[in-house]
């Protein structure tokens, strides 16, 4: 049925789906009622969340937004407004003004510090709408989503950082529907803008104190010292020379929420963990915030084994993408990976190279010509006595192939080499055949050893001709450290081919990577378990077209817990 201008929720249900194009709303309306019902929120039913714990009242945007807050109440006197200050993750901060009745009514309705205003919680409204959108909005009466809502109107309005654009949290005032005025959406406008101002002049004053650092560390020091902020990197000589910038990634996960520890003028506590770099060297790292309050943090790197370099060993050790094996020539190797994962160049590395030593076979062509034809072609190739005999997906083969393939590895001839799936994924036959290889290679996914990124990367923009002119920031890959890849290795060569194809020259930037590809850095620091989750969720999430409501049957959990656990994964679909 259409949906009638400024309708009654009791009109929506989850079975009439919302038409975004529909001319009776404003189209950001629309829009914004049909992310909602596809979230699986009802009218009458909100599914509000409180997070008391995470609010912190003493950030840099809460301290901007304080006099620019005050000011409001000064202009607004005793009319029933309130005023909502949001942070970056729509989570309410506080209501610092407002009429007492009015504030009362709002907090029946949970907007209380720490409630969550995103629109797959609490629908249409100027907080969650504008945190979609990036800019002002205003929801008047019968616009809101959620039915208890519609008595009120309220003007939203992203803050936004000066310098990083980053969305910093959302300023709000929100009145009963027969107070509405049109003038309050200038009003809050000026408001956020003042705000924005104010987080630039701590930025600044936040900037000067982190040069002062860095020089005072710095100065009369070979040792590479680094200071990271907010869109901030300062780096000696030294520093720039042994650190890669996705080296930055791993500090700034190892220092987070340094910065908000001791107060006042206390002396900020530091740390020394042992670290091991993108290039494998291992290091001592001492690390501190540069004041209170701030994002700035300091890092001294020392040589493990110098006196007083003590430190904790963190994270595991560097695993390669190859399992060492002692190769012999002559005997057999059985190469387990999933697609991609580079079976093929394993292959020509045991072959030095040279792919004219090698004659494949693949298993698949059993099924496709019959068994006696492929064990013709295998009888004919060992007898050809090649440097090198490949049996491409063993775990293809017929059972009878499967067979004499065994026997032939059981008696002296060619160097054989199978490549096939996983070991842990082998049955029957094929597991027979890869227990008949004294040598086995097992080969990780992509995404379980991103940790080679930033090498696999290089050397395919070498192999390309463009390294030195091209480089991904510490940003795209970290976004890319993040990506599943179902493809793995052929899959991530695909994109940095694509991605080269578009620039000649310069930084590759989050923004220059598909869309598909940029991901939340937050994946690459899970548990196995958390991954493992994350990846159900998402395909999930995929499968059903983005509905919530739908995923969390699929899933089988409910639609809070999906909720719950997108939000500890840090999913966005």
């Amino acid at each position: 049925m259409p949906v009638p201008s400024r309708p009654s929720a009791a009109y929506i249900s989850p079975e009439v789906a919302v038409n975004p194009s529909d001319t009776t709303l404003r189209p950001e309306i629309a829009h914004s009622w049909w992310r909602s019902e596809m979230s699986g929120l009802t009218p009458a039913a909100p599914n509000l969340r409180v997070e008391p714990d995470a609010v912190d009242r003493r950030s840099r945007l809460a301290a901007a937004a304080e006099p620019v807050v005050a000011e409001l109440a000064e202009q607004l006197g005793d009319a029933d407004f309130c005023v909502l200050l949001a942070d970056r993750e729509s989570r309410i901060v506080d209501m610092p003004v407002g009429a007492r009745a009015l504030r009362d009514r709002l907090e029946g309705l949970g907007t209380v510090a720490g409630g969550v205003f995103l629109e797959e919680t609490t629908g249409t409204n100027s907080i969650a709408t504008a945190h979609e959108l990036r800019r002002g909005v205003a929801v008047h009466g019968e616009e809101h989503y959620l039915e208890p809502f519609k008595q009120f109107s309220c003007y939203g309005h992203p803050i936004s950082h000066p310098v990083t654009r980053r969305l910093e949290g959302v300023l709000d005032i929100t009145c009963l529907t027969r107070n509405d005025s049109p003038l309050l959406t200038p009003l809050i406008a000026r408001a956020a803008r003042d705000i924005e101002e104010r987080l630039l002049q701590t930025t600044r004053h936040v900037e000067q104190r982190m040069l002062a650092a860095f020089q005072v560390a710095a100065a009369g020091r070979i040792r590479p010292v680094l200071v990271l902020g907010e869109g901030v990197v300062l780096a000696s000589p030294a520093a720039v020379e042994l650190l890669d910038p996705v080296d930055h990634i791993q500090l700034r996960e190892l220092a987070a929420g340094l910065g908000r520890r001791g107060t006042g003028g206390c002396p900020q506590p530091h740390l020394v963990r042992s670290v091991e770099l993108s290039s494998g060297r291992t290091l001592s790292v001492r690390f501190q915030a540069v004041a209170p309050g701030t994002d700035g943090v300091l890092f001294e790197f020392h040589d493990p084994d110098e006196p007083g370099a003590t430190a904790h060993r963190v994270g595991s050790a560097r695993r390669p993408a190859v399992r060492p094996v002692e190769l012999l020539p002559g005997t057999p190797v059985y190469i387990g990976g999933a697609p991609g994962t580079g079976r093929t160049t394993t292959v020509r590395s045991l072959a030095g190279g040279d792919a004219t030593r090698i004659v494949s076979l693949d298993a698949s062509d059993a099924a496709v010509r019959g068994a006696a034809a492929w064990l013709a072609d295998l009888e004919r190739a060992a007898d050809a006595r090649p440097s090198l005999l490949v049996i491409e997906d063993a775990q293809l083969l017929p059972d009878t192939c499967a067979v004499r393939l065994r026997r032939l590895l059981e008696r002296p001839g060619p160097w054989i080499v199978l490549t096939g799936a996983p070991l842990a994924e082998l049955t029957g036959q094929s597991a027979v055949l890869a227990a008949g290889c004294p040598a086995q290679i097992e080969l990780l996914r992509l995404r379980d050893r991103t940790e080679e990124l930033p090498g696999l990367v290089r050397t395919m923009l070498d192999d390309l001709g463009v390294y030195g002119r091209l480089r991904f920031t510490p940003a795209a890959l970290a976004a890319l450290a993040g990506h599943l890849w179902p493809g793995n290795l052929r899959e991530l060569h695909t994109l940095v081919r694509t991605v080269a194809g578009r620039h000649s020259a310069g930084d590759i930037t989050l923004q220059d990577l598909p869309e598909g590809y940029r991901v939340s850095p937050r994946r690459r620091s899970m548990t196995p378990l958390e991954r493992a989750e994350h990846d159900a969720i998402s395909t999930a999430l995929r499968e059903c077209g983005g509905n919530k409501l739908r995923a969390a049957k699929r899933l089988g959990i409910s639609r809070t817990t999906l909720y719950n656990r997108m939000r500890a994964l840090r999913i966005t679909a």
